[in-house]
């Protein structure tokens, strides 16, 4: 049972931003279909593509998990003039949602408090992935522009089943995975109040968080 706490709180949430009409299920095929089909676009299009061209993949891997740390330590932690809906929506509504003591979904109408909302899917692609790839494909290549869209599209997909599975009841199958298991442990540290704005920043694989030194140990030392 969650504490009271998160209990009133998830009514509030529930009562406030999930509609009648809203489907869990339908949010998150949306979300696998659209970025599968971009994927997909982006993959048609690579033609011959050389060994250095292929480097692009692990460097854009890189560098998606260097912006979804520095997001995540930022400005869903901290509120700023311009961003203060996705701190409001991250900080203030999904941490109240889940905490450390309570990190389950009790149905699937609770996707609303753990997936980015579709609109996320345009603004992913329009102000981070096409623009950037449009740099690419006029300043390096063709293939190396398809292939930091197909990465970085495929990323957020990750992210975002990540994410889910995290929340999801670990003794389901999905929950029970190795590597959930351990990269859940990791996000749920993160969900007490006492150290979300200073652990455990990465919501995939913590490569910045040990590498900036912000990986949370039991014994409350780095």
């Amino acid at each position: 049972m969650a504490p009271e706490t998160v209990e009133q709180a998830r009514a509030e949430y529930r009562e406030r931003y999930i509609s009648q009409h809203y489907s869990g299920p339908l949010h998150l095929a949306t979300t696998i279909s659209v970025s599968l089909f971009i994927a997909l676009l982006s993959a048609m299009m690579l033609e011959k593509i050389s060994p250095l061209e292929w480097l692009t993949i692990p460097l854009t891997f890189l560098y998606a998990n260097l912006c979804e740390y520095l997001a995540h330590r930022r400005p869903m932690h901290h509120k700023t003039r311009f961003l203060g809906l996705v701190f409001r929506r991250h900080t203030i509504e999904h941490h109240a949602f889940f905490t450390n003591e309570a990190a389950t979904y009790d149905t699937t109408q609770d996707f609303k408090a753990i997936l980015f909302p579709p609109i996320m899917l345009l603004v992913f692609n329009g102000c981070f992935a096409l623009p950037v790839g449009a740099l690419l494909y006029f300043l390096i290549s063709p293939n190396v522009s398809f292939l930091f869209v197909l990465t970085a599209i495929l990323y957020f997909l990750n992210y975002e089943l990540l994410h889910l599975a995290y929340h999801m009841d670990p003794q389901t199958w999905v929950g029970r995975l190795a590597f959930v298991v351990r990269l859940r442990r990791h996000h749920i540290r993160h969900h007490d109040t006492r150290l979300m704005t200073r652990y455990n920043f990465n919501i995939t694989y913590p490569i910045c968080d040990y590498l900036f030194g912000t990986i949370y140990k039991d014994s409350g030392r780095r």
